[in-house]
């Protein structure tokens, strides 16, 4: 099945035929990342206080970069998880930046280990250890650890699902929201929208090479909730969640239905739904209206949460 690009937001329709090729594989996967690497940077008046850190844990080092716009005591804190389809992508984040800017807090960027080198559970392992180092107040940073969020962006966006549910079933550290930004949560993509072959950006073939190679195989059904968040059976006692995504996403149908979901097991949710949106539209083009609606509504879905 094909998706009608007459459902795409006439503003988001030229940008395109400028896209990147994200038809990844094993094979050319380190190629891939290359060519990402040499793309510039998207410009950005946000000006914010960088710094990185590095926190040693049972499977070794992981650094976070840390993202501020003041030193105002008591800061909340975002634990953000870059996007990348658990394979691609860097914790020198802009949406991270954007945060840190907007809402004045604190943003601890992980820069986690990647598959298919360092498949599941690398990742949420490394993102959950960062969770454990801010919450013991080790990060010397003057932190209101009442007001903390988990978040991501699209694979990023399911890793922060994921580490939600471990975060419940071990810790349970106190968490104000969940902010999962058309999270990638579903390995068997077995809704009608991710039974469509051609989606912009993110395509079903591609998607699915993405969760072999985090999942080191094809577990199907069996493949683990922390990995894969519509796998859970108990979405219960988990912190208040934003979610949202486009109508013209391969992850549609499967974030409206664990929407609703975390709704049936008395999670506070917010779901927003956009149309014409494709995945990471607001990324490509950061001007156009639905763009700066999205952008918008989870920044205020987030200060919210934070205040």
């Amino acid at each position: 099945m094909e998706l009608d690009y007459n459902r795409i937001d006439d503003e988001l329709l030229p940008a395109i035929e400028t896209l990147p090729n994200l038809d990844i594989t094993r094979d050319n996967i380190k190629e891939i990342r290359q060519l990402l690497a040499e793309q510039p940077a998207a410009p950005s008046d946000v000006r914010v206080e960088k710094d990185k850190a590095t926190i040693a844990t049972a499977e070794g080092e992981v650094d976070v970069y840390i993202y501020r716009k003041s030193d105002r005591p008591q800061q909340p804190a975002v634990i953000w998880i870059h996007g990348g389809g658990y394979v691609l992508g860097s914790a020198e984040d802009l949406r991270a930046e954007v945060i840190a800017d907007h809402c004045d807090c604190t943003v601890f960027s992980v820069d986690y280990r990647l598959a298919p080198e360092h498949p599941f559970p690398a990742g949420p392992e490394d993102c959950y250890a960062t969770l454990a180092w801010v919450m013991s107040g080790e990060s010397g940073y003057d932190l209101d650890l009442g007001r903390v969020a988990v978040g991501g962006a699209s694979a990023g966006a399911g890793m922060a699902a994921g580490v939600v549910l471990m975060n419940r079933d071990r810790d349970n550290f106190p968490l104000c929201l969940q902010l999962l930004l058309y999270p990638m949560i579903d390995n068997l993509h077995a809704t009608p929208s991710g039974k469509v072959t051609n989606h912009p950006v993110w395509k079903q073939k591609t998607s699915f090479n993405a969760w072999e190679m985090y999942l080191d195989g094809t577990p199907g059904e069996d493949a683990s909730p922390y990995a894969a968040a519509t796998r859970a059976t108990d979405l219960s006692g988990l912190p208040p969640a934003y979610v949202c995504v486009g109508t013209a996403d391969l992850f549609c149908d499967e974030d409206i239905e664990y929407a609703q979901r975390l709704m049936d097991a008395h999670v506070p949710t917010e779901l927003a739904v956009f149309p014409g949106l494709y995945h990471a539209a607001e990324s490509f083009v950061p001007d156009a209206r639905v763009s700066l609606r999205i952008t918008a509504s989870f920044l205020l879905a987030l200060d919210h949460a934070l205040a």
